[in-house]
């Protein structure tokens, strides 16, 4: 738990040492603030506003085009059954490129008018002084990209020049112009009207033509358009489209419209068109077809001497039965004259002919019944008289000479009735033949009034979608109803002032940020206290920068340096408490490179704790570079001398500093050749063991320890060991070389002490009461606040 709490508050000091990173250089961000809000407020100042202009459209879903509704006309027949147009086919067509470039070229957006100012131009859609209007617009003029200006110098006349700016000539207004790369053309005055539809007066300066390619335009207006429907179970369609003038993207839209409007029009107009034309061309046809199958019907009944097959067949049939019927009576007749003549030839005169028997000759039987009333007369007169009775001779004769006639006119009876019933034979094998034929002229002219029914059905259908046609090319409807009418809101999209004013400040923030982390990320120096700790080597202290390097600290000394040293001597007590207080507490001051203040904070540390009252020696054990002659005056005489001579006593090497009263120093000597093996020498042993015995601190200066050897040499003589660490000086990587040696424990109670921080960019502790600040100039307070110069 301790553990943790530990964590917390490191994490919360690291958090707030980096933040106190920026934080000092808050009059460097209040700056940059400052200078992009400036600047955001000069970019909304003379930037061109973008504006954003909305329409809405119902899209009807009836017909969109195609082949299914130039064939919508045979829908009710199950031909071509059409499917409603789908919305997003209509987006498509909104969108397209070709609407968009025939929407350009009746609105003349390809032509831009833009009036010169004093700091910028702008653009004068609707309230342009003059309009160029062409003859005959080529092909070319939609292709090529030119630009021309008309200066206005008086109410009727107008300098021209070129796009290279140099003068055609002076014109008139409504005057024709020659060009051959744009054709002849005229630039006339447009007259302008204020709220209250008064024309204004007209306005001199120059106004800039300029012509764009059709097709690089048109690809600029698809992309700043965007169609899109507003719901998913809604046929209505939003259109937006940006642009620099309200008002030029509201008719650009109004007009796009329109123009899909027209050529929906046109599309079912076209297709009516050739729907009418098509019903027209088939009717002629099936006018035609219709004639010749009527034609082989009159044929084929002439033909066939038949008006109706129906009643024909009907009439043939009863005449077939009639004559059937008569024919059996024919034959009944023959069989009855056949059984008469028989009748006469076998029986004898006095028998009775059978009347009544013959119903077709009344001769025949008036004849029988008298022949039977003479023979019963014959036989009643012999039933009284004789054979030989005159009458009964009479009536002999009578009924013989009847008996012949009644033979005969049975014999012509039966001749009549068998050319009568051949006749009838005849009759009823021509009415059979008629009657057999009847099932194949009824296929064959049933095959006919098929051909003739189709052919009237047809043409009374084209007939009737010839004037449904002719009605819906009368009254063509648009494709699309208008919701809203185009309008613009008065913010402008771009540039958003709000979005503009925060990306300054967040800017005015993030620029000097970066800078400072940017030089903090590429500066590979030891800044602070935090790049030592990582090292794990005990820290003792920093000490601030100093700007007089030389001065050694005295008893009255204020300044943050001398204050630092101080809090350095409290924290060694610390380090050095396990010491005996019977020698002398001996202080090793080493670096990893030369010029790291070593021998200032040696000299100032000596002085401090001389200043307590403690006995202090101070010496000069880096002999290769000795530098403690640039703080004290000091003779040539010292350690070296000590070292390399014989039978020398230390205290004549000894010297006592002016201005303390307990402050001795070794002065490091002669640069000797052999500097190793002079610290190797037996007489340092001895040398240190004297004067520990005479003196309470020990403070010594020793070499870079990266450099030579010599401080290792000397290092087992130490009580401790302060490793001077230069901040903005020394390399982060450098730092490997006091980790190992703490690590190996090849120097004894070693700590590492920050030199030279900057107590301005918050490093160091920022002491100093009551110390003689310099005053500087302005500008050199101003620079002192930049990260690079400070």
């Amino acid at each position: 738990m301790h553990h943790n709490v530990d964590n917390t508050e490191e994490n919360s000091l690291n958090f707030r040492d980096l933040l106190n990173k920026y934080l000092i250089h808050w009059k460097w961000f209040l700056f940059s603030v400052f200078v992009f809000l400036a600047l955001s407020k000069i970019y909304l100042r003379y930037s061109v506003p973008i504006y954003k202009s909305y329409t809405s459209i119902l899209i009807k879903d009836d017909k969109s085009g195609g082949l299914a509704s130039e064939l919508s006309a045979f829908q009710d027949i199950g031909l071509f059954s059409g499917s409603k147009s789908r919305l997003e086919d209509e987006i498509e067509i909104l969108k397209s490129r070709k609407l968009i470039e025939k929407t350009i070229k009746e609105g003349e957006f390809n032509v831009n008018y833009v009036q010169e100012g004093r700091i910028k131009s702008s653009d004068v859609y609707g309230d342009n002084p003059v309009k160029v209007s062409f003859f005959n617009k080529k092909e070319l003029l939609y292709k090529m990209d030119t630009v021309f200006s008309v200066d206005v110098i008086s109410e009727s006349h107008f300098d021209l020049f070129s796009q290279d700016n140099n003068k055609i000539g002076r014109f008139s207004f409504g005057q024709k112009i020659k060009s051959i790369k744009l054709g002849d053309f005229i630039i006339q005055k447009n007259i302008i009207f204020d709220d209250y539809d008064r024309p204004e007066p007209s306005r001199k300066g120059k106004v800039i033509i300029s012509i764009t390619n059709i097709e690089s335009l048109a690809n600029n207006f698809k992309s700043r358009l965007t169609v899109e429907p507003l719901s998913k179970f809604a046929n209505v369609v939003e259109m937006s489209i940006t642009d620099r003038v309200s008002d030029k993207a509201e008719d650009f839209l109004d007009r796009l419209i329109e123009v899909y409007n027209k050529d929906a029009i046109n599309d079912k107009n076209l297709i009516s068109e050739k729907t009418a034309k098509f019903i027209n061309e088939r009717l002629e046809i099936i006018t035609k077809e219709l004639g010749d199958v009527e034609i082989d019907a009159e044929k084929y009944k002439k033909n066939n001497k038949i008006t109706d097959i129906p009643t024909e067949a009907e009439l043939n049939l009863r005449k077939a039965s009639e004559i059937n019927a008569e024919n059996i009576g024919i034959e009944t007749q023959l069989k009855i004259a056949d059984l008469m003549i028989n009748y006469l030839q076998k029986n004898k005169e006095s028998d009775i002919i059978p009347a009544n028997i013959i119903p077709s000759d009344n001769n025949s039987s008036h004849m029988i019944s008298e022949y039977n009333g003479l023979v019963v007369e014959r036989d009643r007169i012999l039933k009284s008289s004789t054979s030989d009775n005159p009458l009964v001779i009479r009536l002999n004769e009578k009924i013989s000479a009847l008996r012949l006639s009644i033979s005969e006119s049975l014999l012509r009876l039966k001749s009549s009735l068998l050319v009568t019933n051949k006749e009838i034979s005849k009759q009823k094998y021509t009415i059979g033949g008629r009657i057999s034929q009847i099932p194949k002229q009824e296929r064959e002219f049933r095959n006919i009034f098929r051909q003739q029914q189709i052919k009237e059905e047809l043409y009374l259908y084209l007939f009737k979608k010839r004037e449904e046609t002719a009605i819906a090319l009368a009254g063509s409807a648009p494709n699309s109803k208008v919701v809203d009418e185009a309008y613009s809101s008065d913010t402008p999209v771009s540039p958003k002032k709000q979005m503009v004013y925060l990306i300054g400040l967040i800017l005015g923030f993030f620029i000097p940020f970066s800078v400072i982390y940017l030089k903090n990320l590429l500066d590979t120096k030891v800044k602070d206290r935090h790049d030592l700790e990582r090292i794990g080597v005990p820290f003792i202290g920093d000490v601030p920068h100093s700007d007089f390097n030389n001065e050694i600290i005295q008893a009255d000394s204020r300044t943050s340096s001398a204050e630092a040293i101080r809090i350095v001597r409290t924290n060694l007590e610390f380090i050095l408490n396990s010491v005996s207080v019977d020698k002398a507490k001996t202080i090793f001051l080493t670096s990893t490179l030369p010029k790291e203040g070593k021998t200032f904070i040696t000299m100032n540390l000596a002085a401090t704790i001389a200043i307590s009252g403690k006995r202090v020696l101070l010496i000069g054990m880096d002999i290769r570079n000795p530098k403690l002659e640039e703080y004290v005056s000091l003779p040539n005489r010292g350690l070296t001398n000590y070292l390399s001579s014989i039978n020398t006593n230390i205290h004549d090497y000894i010297v006592k500093q002016k201005g303390y009263e307990c402050f001795d120093i070794i002065p490091a000597g002669v640069i000797p050749p052999n500097p190793a093996e002079l610290l190797m020498s037996k007489k340092i042993e001895l040398m240190f063991e004297q004067l520990k015995k005479e003196y309470d601190y020990i403070v010594v200066d020793t070499a870079p320890i990266s450099l030579v050897t010599d401080t290792l040499l000397i290092s087992q003589y130490a009580d401790s060991f302060i490793y001077v660490v230069r901040a903005k000086y020394l390399e982060k990587g450098l730092l490997r070389i006091p980790e190992a040696l703490y690590r190996d424990k090849k120097l004894p109670n070693m700590c590492v002490l920050l030199n030279d921080t900057d107590t301005i960019n918050g490093y160091g502790y920022g002491y100093g009461y009551g110390v003689e600040v310099e005053s500087k100039p302005w500008y050199k307070r101003f620079f002192s606040f930049i990260p690079f110069l400070g």
